[in-house]
C-alpha cells in the first residue's frame, strides 16, 4: 500500500477512480458530494488532508460544465483544508478544441479552463492526449500529458490486424497517426478534411493508398463521429477491406455509433458506453495513471515513464 498518495474521486468516472486506487493499493478518500434542489453543488472533505499531496480524478466528459464545476469546488475545498498540493488527474481535458481564435469574436475556452483550475487551487495537472500540445502553455503550473498510443497499439497487435495501413482522418491528426504507423510498421495515409461547423465536415481527398488493406483510423477523440464516418466512407470507396479505429477519448455522443467502422479501440479515459462490446473494445489506462502518480509522489521522472512504455511497445 502506498500511504503517501491520497486520491479523491469526482462523480464523473467512479469506475476508473476505483481501478486506479486498486492499482495503487489504497482506499479512495472519503468525500461527500451533494446537489441542492436548484442545481448547486456542495462538497465536504471527510478526511484530514492537512500537509498532504492530494490527487483528484475527474473526467469531465458528456457533462463538461457540471463535472468541471464540481472539480473546481473540490479543489477549493482541499485548498481551504490546507492540502500541501492538489493534483488534478483529468484523463480527458474539456474544451480542448477551443484552443485558438480561428475566427473573429470567439473565446479561447481551453485557456479559460486552465485559469479556473489554477484559481481554484490546482497545483499540477495530469492529463492524457491533449487535443493540441499548445494547451500546456496556457498553464502556469506543471502539466504532464500522457500518451495512450502504446496501450492502443498493443491492443491492436493482440487483435491481430494484418495487411494494415494507418489513416489520419484529418490533417490535424497526422502527427499522431504517423507515430502509430511507425509503431505498427505500416504505411500512412491522410484524409483531407475541412470543418464547416461544429457538427459538419467536408472531405476533399485521400492522400495515400488503402486498396485491399485493413484501415486503422487514428484520432485523439470521437464526439459525434462525423469525421470518422466520413473518413471510413472515403476509405471504403477507395477499396479498403475493413475499417477499424483507435481513439483515446471515445465520447460517442448521440444514440448511434459512427457508421462504417467495423471495430473501435478506445481507452476508458471517459466512461465507456455500455452494451457495445460487439464493436467497442476498451483499453484500461488505470495502471498507467497509477504509475504516473507514483512518479509524482516519489519525485520521479514522467519522461522515464514514457520511455518505459516505448520500450515495452518495441518488445
Amino acid at each position: 500500500m502506498d500511504s503517501s498518495i491520497v486520491l479523491f474521486a469526482g462523480s464523473s468516472h467512479k469506475k476508473l477512480s476505483e481501478s486506479v486506487a486498486k492499482a495503487l493499493r489504497i482506499e479512495l478518500g472519503s468525500m461527500q458530494i451533494e446537489r441542492f434542489p436548484d442545481g448547486e453543488i456542495g462538497v465536504q472533505i471527510l478526511n484530514s488532508v492537512r500537509g498532504r499531496d492530494v490527487f483528484v480524478l475527474q473526467a469531465p466528459a458528456r457533462r463538461p460544465n457540471h463535472y468541471l464545476m464540481e472539480l473546481l469546488i473540490i479543489a477549493d475545498s482541499l485548498k481551504r483544508a490546507s492540502a500541501r498540493s492538489i493534483i488534478a488527474v483529468m484523463p480527458y481535458f474539456p474544451y480542448a478544441r477551443q484552443d485558438r481564435r480561428d475566427k473573429g469574436r470567439v473565446p479561447i475556452t481551453a485557456r479559460l479552463v486552465a485559469d479556473l483550475l489554477e484559481k481554484a487551487g490546482v497545483t499540477r495537472l495530469l492529463t492524457m492526449d491533449l487535443h493540441t500540445d499548445q494547451i500546456q502553455g496556457f498553464f502556469n503550473i506543471p502539466v504532464d500529458n500522457l500518451s495512450a498510443r502504446s496501450l492502443l497499439v498493443q491492443e491492436v497487435q493482440r487483435f491481430g490486424l494484418k495487411n494494415g495501413v494507418v489513416v489520419s482522418p484529418d490533417v490535424g491528426s497526422n502527427r499522431m497517426a504517423r507515430k502509430f504507423a511507425e509503431a505498427l510498421g505500416v504505411d500512412l495515409a491522410i484524409v483531407d478534411k475541412r470543418r464547416l461547423s461544429a457538427e459538419t465536415v467536408e472531405v476533399n481527398a485521400l492522400i495515400g493508398s488503402v486498396k485491399g488493406k485493413n484501415v486503422l483510423l487514428v484520432d485523439d477523440m470521437c464526439s459525434t463521429g462525423g469525421t470518422l464516418s466520413l473518413a471510413a466512407q472515403v476509405c471504403r470507396s477507395e477499396g479498403a477491406s475493413r475499417v477499424f479505429a483507435a481513439l483515446t477519448h471515445g465520447l460517442f455522443v448521440g444514440t448511434k455509433m459512427p457508421s462504417g467502422v467495423d471495430r473501435f479501440f478506445a481507452t476508458d479515459s471517459v466512461p465507456p458506453l455500455e452494451r457495445r462490446e460487439d464493436v467497442l473494445q476498451i483499453v484500461s489506462v488505470a495502471d498507467y495513471l497509477a504509475e504516473a502518480m507514483r512518479c509524482m509522489v516519489s519525485q520521479g521522472s514522467i519522461s522515464s515513464l514514457f520511455s518505459r512504455e516505448e520500450v515495452r511497445l518495441e518488445s
